[in-house]
């Protein structure tokens, strides 16, 4: 795995902060799909998708009444101790609400601007230059962000002319990267010179295609030593955003490049906004970039595991630890790198709880009804009877309080 030696942005609120690049750890983002004006239901959102292990949140701010709603976030998420910084989202007036709307400005941590909509000849440069003033004024950092979906046009119409008079025409895709990145850079280029330090910018360029993405990636990682943030712009529902998002960024970041990530899934009706979390902490805990929660290994199951013993059980204790970590985290430090094994049947059951902190090898159809446990890789006990789900979520909770609590 290359490194991606980029800069190291800084994204701050209060005693929080959030280095980005430059050999930190790749950061995780989300977003809000909550109305901004609906102060409490914001900031319970943004609660959630902190408590998840989002480590920046972004929040809409289209609307003066939007921006109005922001202090008012950050004063109930401070209140509830919730130290995520907020990234403001600009689209075409963002440059009025920051400097109309002072407080808003002050209480976000980073702007994300859109090149492709800010305006049009001059007065795209005159807006730009607003936006950037703003983060010079705060001293916040700001994400350079362009999507094909809004890329800027007069760019891309230039860029088809000059393409025209080439000896040997680029297809229309090659000209659609290169108008991608030429507008991420150049925006970069312009901030530095209006004064903005090349440490707190921050670029992406998204598109909805794994191919496309990694293509334009590994350009944009060549041409620029800015940190880069990685995404499909939108990745989907399900089964289907998962996987994109999955091999994209993971290709990517298995190369080194990418220093922060969001999976921006379409959540199923009912489904938690959470989920988009859990899907970019597992690509990185997969890649092994990153811990975040215990992972808990488990069985696919075949006929020798007609129960659904194992994988009740699994589930159970993988939500069991998924909903603990958020007090765990200060409680009990290094929780993150445990591995539970739930497995089915003796083929590879006892292996595999060897292999992990500590498993459990429950009987497969016809086998005794007698399951073993191992810990640190020694069986310890054998649980039988009805209660086995019970009695081995307690071991669990004592194996975790007595290796990673404080020591006395």
């Amino acid at each position: 795995m290359k490194k991606n030696q980029s800069l190291q942005a800084r994204v701050v609120w209060g005693d929080r902060v959030v280095t980005v690049g430059g050999g930190a750890p790749v950061r995780l983002q989300s977003m809000t799909n909550t109305d901004t004006t609906d102060v409490i239901g914001t900031a319970i959102q943004v609660k959630e998708l902190a408590q998840a292990g989002s480590e920046m949140v972004r929040i809409t701010v289209n609307t003066p009444e939007a921006a109005q709603a922001v202090p008012a976030i950050r004063e109930q998420l401070d209140r509830m101790n919730i130290d995520v910084p907020l990234v403001g989202d600009f689209h075409f007036n963002g440059h009025r609400l920051l400097t109309d709307y002072p407080e808003c400005a002050q209480a976000l941590s980073k702007y994300r601007i859109n090149p492709g909509n800010i305006g049009k000849g001059d007065k795209r440069d005159r807006q730009f230059a607003m936006l950037i003033e703003a983060a010079m004024r705060w001293d916040k950092a700001i994400r350079i962000g362009v999507n094909w979906g809004s890329l800027d046009q007069e760019l891309l119409g230039t860029m088809m002319d000059e393409n025209r008079q080439r000896a040997t025409p680029w297809d229309a895709k090659q000209v659609m990267y290169e108008a991608l990145i030429a507008s991420a850079v150049g925006s970069a280029q312009l901030a530095e010179q209006l004064g903005m330090p090349a440490h707190q910018i921050i670029l992406s360029c998204k598109v909805s295609g794994v191919q496309d993405l990694v293509a334009v990636y590994r350009e944009l990682a060549r041409r620029a030593n800015y940190p880069l943030h990685l995404g499909l712009t939108e990745a989907g529902m399900g089964t289907k955003g998962t996987v994109a998002s999955s091999v994209a960024l993971g290709i990517l970041l298995q190369e080194g490049i990418g220093d922060t990530i969001r999976v921006s899934l379409t959540p199923a009706p009912g489904e938690a906004r959470t989920q988009e979390v859990v899907v970019a902490s597992e690509i990185l805990q997969a890649l092994g970039l990153r811990h975040f929660v215990p992972s808990v290994t488990a069985c696919p199951g075949c006929g020798r595991t007609t129960s659904t013993t194992f994988q009740e059980l699994a589930q159970q204790i993988d939500e069991f630890l998924r909903k603990s970590m958020p007090d765990w985290r200060t409680r009990f430090p290094g929780v993150e790198n445990m591995k539970v094994a739930v497995m089915g049947c003796i083929v590879n059951g006892p292996g595999e709880s060897k292999h992990a902190d500590i498993g459990i090898s429950l009987p497969g159809t016809g086998e005794a009804p007698a399951a073993p446990v191992y810990i640190d890789g020694e069986k310890r006990m054998t649980l039988r009877g009805a209660s086995i789900a019970t009695e081995f979520q307690t071991v669990v909770e004592n194996y975790i309080q007595q290796r990673f609590g404080a020591k006395n």
